[in-house]
């Protein structure tokens, strides 16, 4: 039986802030007690988002904070072929499609109440969408995945057994963008694939894309992941940790004489691995780690977390 793998996957768009520290320390020490492999990605294909320095400055945090990882870094954009390979496979099978709409044209076509995703109705493919084809990249074009209108159930190690419709959710979701490079949906499904992880962890604001995930993987002719989806550290405000809740990047508080003994503490507070906050190295969080004492529900940070780090 093939040896058991996750992976911490940075994206170099910014620092890594208690958040996203949360869910790779937990990451870490569910592969370490459970002897899996851990690898590391390095996903920049997020063209003028992603900063320099900002991957090695996320691999130094982590080295920080006391987490390792398996081998090198995978860093996508060091080899776009099996990209490529990956969408040219669809497009050729008539599961892929360019598509030139823009956002502001489908949101006219398909009318709805929530800003933040449009959903690409099937009304809205060229005539030619579902027939094989060859893939040709073009200026202002984006390649889509063609949807159906079935529930994709997900089964979730944290959060149980999910129906999913992708088709009500996104639609037919870009997999290909317009600056030619892979979409975030196809490149992590490629990369989890090349990588031979079995065992996704991170924030359950991505479990739709378990969903959308789950379809390509099978396009690809591969299994899915299991999913392990943590609740989200928010502000106090109810909303996700972001810079609108001031500065809770590690580099921060590592900047500010902050030990990595006091982040990784609190992060255990938050895991339900202490009963109060206090000090705690990494390899004590290994030590003490028990992946059903982590909350249900999702971690507020308050004032007084902060200035409990600041000592």
């Amino acid at each position: 039986m093939p040896t058991a793998c996750s992976r911490l996957a940075p994206s170099p768009t910014g620092a890594l802030h208690l958040g996203n520290a949360r869910t790779f320390l937990w990451n870490w020490a569910l592969a370490r007690t459970q002897s899996w492999q851990l690898v590391m990605r390095i996903e920049d294909f997020d063209g003028p988002r992603v900063r320099p320095g900002a991957a090695q400055a996320s691999l130094e945090t982590l080295k920080w904070l006391g987490l390792d990882w398996d081998g090198p870094a995978l860093v996508q954009t060091d080899d776009r072929d099996p990209y490529v390979t990956a969408i040219e496979g669809l497009a050729q099978r008539g599961l892929a499609y360019p598509c030139t709409l823009s956002r502001r044209e489908i949101a006219a076509a398909a009318p709805h109440e929530d800003d933040h995703e449009i959903p690409f109705e099937p009304s809205l493919r060229p005539p030619d969408a579902g027939r094989p084809m060859d893939f040709h990249p073009e200026e202002g074009t984006h390649w889509r995945l063609v949807v159906s209108p079935e529930a994709e159930p997900v089964s979730d190690m944290l959060r149980g057994e999910l129906d999913c419709y992708p088709a009500r959710e996104c639609g037919d979701f870009v997999i290909w963008t317009v600056r030619d490079e892979p979409a975030y949906q196809l490149a992590v499904v490629v990369d989890d694939i090349r990588q031979q992880v079995t065992d996704v962890v991170r924030g359950d604001d991505l479990l739709p894309s378990a969903a959308r995930q789950q379809l390509l993987y099978r396009h690809l002719g591969h299994p899915a992941p299991r999913w392990w989806h943590l609740p989200l550290v928010r502000g106090s405000d109810g909303r996700r940790l972001a810079k609108r809740h001031g500065d809770t990047r590690i580099d921060h508080y590592r900047d500010s004489g902050v030990p990595p003994e006091r982040v990784v503490g609190l992060l255990a507070w938050w895991c339900g691995l202490l009963p109060e906050r206090s000090p705690l190295s990494a390899a004590d969080f290994r030590d003490r780690f028990d992946e059903t004492a982590l909350p249900s529900d999702d971690v507020v940070m308050t004032a007084e977390d902060d200035a409990w780090l600041r000592g």
